[in-house]
């Protein structure tokens, strides 16, 4: 029981680690990069795309290796690579070597989500909170990326906060290889892993198969559009802060503090859709989150100071609610021999369309500002809604009715 334990405890820092390292550019570039470079908030963004088309694409390797050698494995190369590629970073003279530098980190990042969430359900018959708890983790990563950032850029520079993060991180990777090697008789190699009852599609019925695959589509679209949402919300809101709490916050650590209010206390809303997940129809729950997302990424359109504070923090609770409802119905109908390559997909889809999200943002922020990018975000929300409304009722395939 305690080594389950430590290592979920791991598992959730290596959540929290992955989200932090792919924003740390977000805040450096709103509050720091654009005034020491001399390039634009819209000119920096764009070279951030390679690596979070990285952080999507390498997921399916990941996972292969992962099922194939070693999760507990991969999960230290994952807390020592993104670290190491981390300091690094920090080095960059030029926008292209800072580029550079972020492709790698998107790398090893992508390492995390196939790799750790198989870990964190393994074993396990109600997954709702456990991914919940973890999705904690991975949205106070995202808080302390604006906090942390913004507080290091004020007191050293920008530089200290890709170094400073890459060190705890290859600390963290030493001490978990050396967990896992003082308990390796508790892990099963990833090929060993198989059950005698099977919940995928192999197993299933013909009328089965048909509703498996159903689920599968609207995992995948509201995956897709659930990224985009996501991306543009977590990497804007330091300079949507910027912009809009221009009376109550002036340096970086006082931005980046708003920022890290609104992601931490929206990251609550994980644990919430968890346990009513675990009791209740994913389909109700799942349909309560993309409705709440629709009406208040509307709302940010015309706010500003404090009450721009408050529509966002709604907004990342229904954005961040998302998370494990999709993980959810991944780990329920997916047997654990493919459960890696099948989290792999999902974060390839949800990575890539992060990634295009990118280039989105610097061109409507240039030419409408981030007014008209809510809209269309909330618009968007519109689609994963009516996705959400097909998911079957019967509880067959996922173990709740719905």
């Amino acid at each position: 029981m305690l080594h389950r334990r430590l290592n979920f405890f791991f598992l959730n820092i290596g959540h929290l680690y992955d989200h932090l390292f792919v924003l740390i550019f977000a805040t450096v570039a709103a509050l720091s990069l654009s005034k020491n470079w001399g390039l634009t908030y819209d000119e920096l963004i764009p070279y951030a795309t390679p690596g979070f088309i990285a952080f999507g694409v390498c997921a399916l390797p990941a996972g292969l290796l992962a099922d194939k050698w070693s999760r507990q494995g991969m999960m230290v190369v994952f807390f020592i690579g993104i670290g190491v590629s981390s300091i690094a970073t920090s080095f960059a003279q030029t926008p292209l070597q800072i580029g550079l530098g972020l492709l790698i980190i998107g790398m090893f990042a992508a390492i995390y989500h196939p790799v750790g969430l198989a870990l964190v359900v393994e074993g396990r018959e109600r997954t709702g909170v456990p991914l919940a708890i973890n999705g904690i983790f991975g949205n106070l990563g995202v808080a302390a990326a604006a906090l942390i950032t913004g507080l290091l850029i004020d007191i050293i520079d920008w530089r200290a906060a890709f170094y400073v993060p890459g060190v705890l991180s290859i600390g963290s990777g030493l001490a978990y290889g050396f967990f896992i090697r003082s308990n390796s008789n508790h892990e099963v190699p990833a090929q060993m892993k198989k059950t005698a009852g099977k919940t995928d599609i192999d197993a299933a019925s013909a009328e089965d198969r048909k509703i498996i695959i159903r689920i599968f589509a609207i995992i995948f679209i509201s995956t897709a559009i659930g990224g985009v949402i996501y991306q543009s919300t977590t990497f804007a809101l330091p300079k949507l802060f910027d912009e809009r709490l221009i009376d109550i916050a002036e340096t970086a650590s006082e931005i980046g503090f708003y920022a890290f209010i609104v992601f931490a206390v929206a990251g609550i809303a994980q644990l919430v859709v968890g346990y009513f997940a675990d009791r209740h129809s994913i389909r109700s729950v799942f349909g309560t989150v993309a409705l709440l997302q629709i009406c208040f990424l509307a709302l940010v359109h015309n706010m500003s100071g404090l009450n721009s504070v408050l529509v966002a923090m709604i907004v990342m609770m229904a954005v961040f609610g998302q998370i494990p409802i999709n993980d959810i119905l991944v780990g329920r109908i997916s047997s654990p021999e493919w459960r890696s390559r099948i989290f792999a997909f999902r974060y390839i889809i949800t990575f890539s369309a992060m990634a295009t999200t990118l280039p989105l943002v610097a061109w409507v922020h240039a030419n409408w500002g981030f007014g008209t990018l809510f809209l269309a975000l909330a618009a968007a929300a519109i689609v994963t809604l009516i996705s959400v409304l097909m998911l079957p009722r019967t509880g067959r395939i996922t173990g709740k009715p719905s």
